[in-house]
């Protein structure tokens, strides 16, 4: 069967080159007669993997020397969590800025340990835009102001790095790290689940500053200290072994691609696509402002909402599946993340088109 275009949220489509490598390897990683599933994750094979994939995220991203990498286990939702743990650091509160689903999780499970200051909301707007710099309330004596960098559920993606002043800026980048470049010296501490640009689900990336590693909470597990873990690199406990392994591969994939810069492109010419068939009709239609627009996760709506289910089913045959937006907001949502091709935005296009032309 051949492979369809997918546009899951996550887990999402990854590189086919990436796969079958995966698949050649599966029994025997170069001459070690083990899958890499089946290896010490202390056994000097794995952690030459282990070592590789750091060093290529932190090329990627060019990270500076000031910042660690983690491999950390329990996805954007466990983070949630260790964050305010990590970098309360004594002090009482934090800031979050409210863009959508992820950010209320955010903000719901940061309340378990501080008091959250809600500096900027897009509720009003029914999380359609980001709320302009200018109009936030930061707290001067915030631990930390925390950002989701894109929704994937709503579709809004920050086109800047917010200036937080001296004020370590944190960001749940899930969803779109490595879809272009980041200025990680613009952030104190970015966090993510590898299964939408990275890597199989299980893996969680954490890239912190040094100056915030130490001060966590008494109260955090060893497993869930991010200066513990960085001690131990990343190996305090028993990592996601084979999510590191294929997360490397993507890494070799990214950088074989061009880097970020490139995917960069690549990305932008396949939202630009999308976006611009949507803004040429009536027939579907894009709740997102402009100026917000992700280039990761697209969402719209039929006109007419009866006619879902048969857009949905005409997608499946041609090959297009996942199109069936979050059950929190409906509609569709095309995820066209790095691995996608731009072959499956343009097949989606043009059926699209046809569609219209059959209903509209």
């Amino acid at each position: 069967m051949p492979r369809v275009f997918n546009f899951s949220a996550g887990p999402a489509t990854l590189p086919e080159p990436v796969l079958r490598q995966a698949a050649d390897e599966m029994l025997d990683w170069h001459g070690s007669g083990m899958s890499v599933m089946e290896m010490s994750h202390r056994g000097k094979e794995f952690m030459g993997i282990h070592a590789e994939a750091q060093a290529l995220l932190r090329k990627l991203l060019a990270v500076p020397a000031n910042y660690r990498i983690l491999f950390m286990q329990g996805g954007a939702i466990a983070e949630n969590a260790i964050v305010p743990m990590n970098l309360l650091r004594g002090k009482s509160g934090a800031d979050y800025i409210d863009t959508g689903e992820w950010s209320k999780k955010s903000i719901q499970e940061a309340l378990r340990y501080c008091k959250v200051n809600v500096a900027a909301s897009a509720k009003d707007s029914g999380y359609t835009t980001i709320p302009r710099r200018d109009t936030w309330t930061l707290d001067a004596n915030a631990a930390y102001v925390h950002i989701c960098s894109n929704e994937t559920i709503g579709g809004v993606e920050y086109g800047f790095t917010p200036d937080v002043g001296s004020v370590p800026l944190v960001a749940d980048v899930s969803s779109n790290l490595l879809s272009r470049p980041f200025d990680v010296a613009r952030y104190g501490l970015l966090y993510g689940g590898a299964q939408k640009n990275i890597g199989p689900a299980g893996l969680t990336i954490v890239i912190v500053r040094d100056d915030l590693l130490g001060g966590a909470a008494s109260f955090t597990p060893s497993a869930f200290n991010y200066k513990e873990q960085a001690e131990n690199d990343s190996m305090l406990n028993t990592p996601p072994t084979y999510a590191i392994y294929v997360a490397g591969l993507v890494f070799r994939w990214l950088e074989a691609r061009g880097g970020l810069v490139a995917m960069e492109k690549h990305n932008r010419a396949k939202a630009a696509l999308l976006y611009d068939y949507l803004d040429t009709t009536a027939f579907y239609s894009s709740p997102v402002a402009k100026d917000c627009r992700s280039l990761m996760n697209v969402p719209f709506r039929l006109r007419d909402t009866a006619l879902d289910d048969a857009f949905l089913k005409g997608a499946q045959a041609r090959g297009m599946v996942q199109l069936k937006g979050h059950r929190s907001v409906g509609g569709m949502r095309a995820s066209i993340y790095n691995a996608m091709p731009i072959e499956g935005v343009q097949t989606l296009v043009a059926y699209m088109k046809e569609f219209e032309a059959k209903n509209g």
